[in-house]
């Protein structure tokens, strides 16, 4: 019998029975399958299948950390992190909506109604901004790194298709005021310069991630966050600087350059007793906030990271020298020519900066005069080596230890590649070079009697509990005895007494002791000393017991060729600085030294 003759006997007439159990037997397998496969979904497979449709409603966002603030030395915000948000909209979703008001009454809003709302909130043309609510996608960008403030007014208007992206933005409330000493923080979130860069362990946070599901619809949905990482901010940083202190002096430096017409100035300001850096001012500089405007030498600190030759400044050096290994007195006698050519050098001839005839100084005339053919003849009474000795217990051809992001050592060439010229030009500040930090450190070991701190341009990184916890410091360097130290500081407070130039440096009813600086600039396309110069004045007061060391220069004067060009601003910041920090007034007079004989 075949199949289909089979199927045809079950379904006669009479055969019901059989039919019944057939139906019931299929129904049972039915049954059967479907259990299993219920079981399967609901157990077996339950949590792969969740996996899967979370997935595929998850999203995970980046909860932005704060970086720490940085502060200077009074509590005044120099730099802080606020957040900014991107405006999103899902055109997909974009539909009419109902708002409730503040009163209770439901209003409906339509796409053209919330693009308008929109626009004013955000300060754009309308059309622009309803065609970013048109397209076939879940994702438009409606706005940019909006402010807080704009922010929470568009979310109180509810419109369900705009979402936010939050972004942890760098503000310097104070424009360029200590610009190129906070560096700046680029697109990407890196610390790129200056105070940001060398404290970025303790500034920068770790940023967070939150999960949430969203609907079909591209809504979150409600209570469906997870905070898989807790944002952990940064701490605080607090500066050695002082904001208004330095706005001053930047204004100072800025007016200065300008009239110099130089390429650069800088002014530098030390408390001698702690070595801490109260302003470093410079011109031109940068504003933070918009670091790409800058060019890229306003984007480095030249206080910290540009070496030129110092010139006359570095005859205090020679002099301390000659004091403290008892080679010579302030009141020394030489005769100064007004030119000497100098042994094995082929020739080479030495120059004072003005003619004159042979004049009869002593050390610290010859200080107060800055002769280059009188500190030869003085200096020469110290080995070679004696004097090299001292450049380096000076600090020069070695960073200062401040930390600062590629601080430069300067140039302090080794002692064996000294030729017959630079045995002598040294003597003056020639044949090396050094930074303007550098240079205000040196003064400073001699106004803190023969000690050399490490400068402090940051006062320590914050704790969770918000105390400071200083940076580790080296010891003092001993440079010189205090008694050799007070000896120098007495020929330095000469040189502004009597000194043409230097008496320009004076600050009325202060005792100042300081020393004039014109050192010429090489024309590298020559590799000869061309027509322009860079000009500093250092000085420290009260002269007494100085507190205080400031240190101005500027690069590259097209208007005056000495130190009459840099007298001005170091005498104003000196005033300002004495102002501030309330220094009482000079009450003794300054050691009887003779300068001629």
């Amino acid at each position: 019998m075949s199949f289909m003759q089979r199927l045809a006997k079950y379904y006669e007439v009479g055969n019901t029975r059989r039919r019944l159990w057939w139906f019931r037997a299929i129904i049972g397998l039915v049954a059967v399958v479907f259990a299993f496969r219920l079981v399967d979904l609901q157990v077996v497979s339950a949590d792969k299948i969740n996996a899967l449709s979370f997935d595929k409603r998850s999203n995970t966002r980046t909860l932005p950390a704060m970086r720490g603030v940085i502060y200077d030395d009074s509590g005044q915000v120099l730099a802080k992190s606020v957040l900014k948000y991107d405006v999103i909209a899902d055109p997909l979703n974009v539909r009419t909506y109902e708002k409730t008001n503040s009163d209770g009454s439901k209003v409906q809003v339509t796409p053209q109604q919330a693009a308008a709302m929109l626009s004013t909130l955000l300060q754009l043309d309308p059309v622009l901004v309803q065609n970013k609510l048109v397209g076939t996608s879940h994702y438009s960008l409606v706005a940019k790194r909006i402010d807080a403030s704009v922010y929470s007014e568009i979310k109180k208007l509810g419109i369900p298709y705009i979402a936010f992206q939050s972004f942890a933005a760098r503000v310097y409330p104070n424009g360029a005021v200590a610009g190129a000493l906070l560096g700046w923080i680029n697109q990407e979130g890196v610390a790129s310069a200056g105070v940001e860069r060398q404290m970025d362990e303790c500034l920068a946070g770790v940023d967070g991630l939150e999960t949430f599901e969203m609907g079909r619809d591209g809504i979150r949905i409600p209570s469906s966050s997870i905070l898989t990482k807790k944002a952990r901010n940064g701490r605080d940083v607090v500066l050695t600087i002082n904001r208004d202190l330095q706005y001053y002096a930047q204004q100072v430096v800025t007016a200065q350059t300008n009239t110099l017409r130089a390429d650069w100035g800088t002014a530098v300001v030390v408390e001698v007793k702690t070595g801490k850096i109260l302003a470093a001012a410079e011109a031109p500089t940068m504003d933070p906030n918009e670091y790409g405007k800058a060019t890229e030498a306003a984007r480095h600190s030249r206080v910290f990271e540009t070496a030129f030759e110092p010139g006359s400044v570095v005859k205090m050096v020679t002099a301390s020298t000659l004091i403290d290994q008892g080679l010579a007195t302030p009141a020394t006698q030489v005769i100064a020519p007004f030119g000497m050519d100098l042994p094995n050098s082929g020739g080479y001839r030495v120059t004072d900066s003005h003619q004159h005839g042979n004049d009869r100084l002593t050390l610290t005339g010859v200080l107060r005069d800055s002769s280059n053919t009188g500190i030869m003849k003085l200096g020469q009474r110290a080995p070679l080596a004696t004097r090299y000795l001292y450049l380096e217990k000076f600090g020069l051809g070695q960073k200062t230890g401040s930390g600062f992001p590629g601080e430069s050592a300067g140039v302090l060439p080794k002692l064996s590649s000294w030729d017959g010229i630079k045995t002598w030009v040294s003597m003056f500040g020639q044949g090396i070079a050094e930074t303007p930090i550098q240079t205000a450190m040196m003064y400073q070991a001699v106004a803190n009697g023969g000690v050399r701190l490490q400068p402090q341009l940051v006062a320590g990184c914050k704790d969770a509990s918000g105390k400071v916890i200083p940076l580790p410091t080296k010891p003092g360097v001993v440079v010189e005895t205090p008694e050799s130290a007070r000896t120098t500081v007495d020929m330095l407070e000469k040189v502004v007494e009597q000194g043409g130039i230097g008496k320009t440096a004076g600050v009325p009813g202060y005792r100042v002791g300081g020393k004039t600086g014109t050192a010429q600039i090489t024309d590298p396309a020559t590799g000869r000393y061309g027509g322009l110069h860079a000009i500093s004045f250092i000085g420290m007061a009260p002269a007494e017991n100085p507190q205080y060391v400031v240190a101005v220069s500027f690069f590259k004067s097209r208007t005056k060729s000495n130190s009459i060009g840099a007298t001005p601003a170091f005498k104003a910041i000196m005033e300002q600085v004495l102002r501030t920090y309330r220094v009482p007034p000079s009450t003794t007079k300054s050691a009887n030294i003779p300068t001629v004989w």
